[in-house]
């Protein structure tokens, strides 16, 4: 393990000169991806508060798909083509899986997890006891903590390149509302509540609804309920709104949202009927 970064990134820098038949560099790029499929190694994680990027392990998903070839893979009735197969052993995993979901190898899928028809990339990370709802998506290398609940139709965009690039991150106890869009390394903080619609990526400023402070672009603060919303901009062609996060609630820390106090909050606000 203390000389397979190097390998990596070594191996990563002569990519272009590789090919299927390099079985020595396809062996050490199994190992790398055998570390993000158990969940002993992640492309990125929390510390100190700030996101850290290991840009070794997001260069071996880029060589896997470099050196692996197409291969038809079955799963029942239905056939696929593709270059990298399916996660199995679910059971034994402690991860129930309903008809219609699959995630990747090089996926780690905590045990608790519930997958209803939904999508796992490779290099993404989903915590104990989330649930990944129906449709849902969770893109390549994306970080998902526990007891988060991704709802229906949920997109939680992925990154491969550049290497260091930062992937979306949802923290701990996080609620993602159906059909939001968190994207391009935005970051949903621990315990926080997206309301349903959200789009959020680093060029969406965030605002405190009480101050009309811009709190950030792109990080949505721990324990607190957020929506998607508007502010109007004047330019030369005219008036026009543009997309916004507004938090309209602070919660106390520790304290998760479930679905019936969401809906109580939006009510208050005038967002809910």
């Amino acid at each position: 393990m203390a000389e397979l970064p190097a390998e990596i990134t070594e191996l990563f820098a002569h990519l272009r000169e590789l090919s299927p038949a390099d079985k020595e560099a396809r062996a050490r790029v199994d190992e790398a991806i055998a570390l993000l499929d158990s969940g002993a190694a992640r492309v990125a994680e929390v510390v100190d508060g700030e996101v850290v990027v290991h840009e070794w392990l997001k260069q071996a998903i880029l060589l896997l798909f470099r050196l692996a070839e197409m291969e038809t893979v079955e799963v029942g009735p239905f056939e696929f083509a593709d270059k990298l197969p399916l996660k199995h052993d679910y059971l034994a995993a402690g991860v129930r899986v309903v008809p219609g979901a699959s995630a990747r190898v090089g996926s780690y899928i905590a045990p608790g997890v519930i997958m209803m028809p939904s999508y796992v990339n490779i290099g993404a990370y989903v915590g104990a006891d989330t649930m990944v709802d129906t449709w849902a998506t969770v893109g390549s290398c994306a970080q998902v903590g526990a007891r988060v609940h991704l709802a229906g139709g949920v997109g939680i965009g992925g990154v491969l390149e550049p290497p260091n690039a930062v992937p979306v991150v949802v923290e701990d106890d996080a609620f993602i509302g159906s059909r939001s869009m968190i994207t391009q390394g935005a970051r949903v903080g621990q315990g926080a509540a997206l309301g349903e619609g959200t789009i959020l990526n680093p060029g969406i400023p965030v605002i405190d609804a009480e101050t009309g402070e811009e709190l950030s672009r792109g990080v949505v603060p721990p324990w607190c309920v957020a929506v998607g919303a508007q502010r109007r901009r004047i330019f030369r062609g005219g008036e026009f709104f543009l997309p916004c996060v507004l938090v309209i609630r602070r919660l106390p820390e520790g304290q998760r949202a479930d679905s019936a106090q969401l809906n109580e909050i939006l009510r208050d606000a005038g967002i809910a009927g």
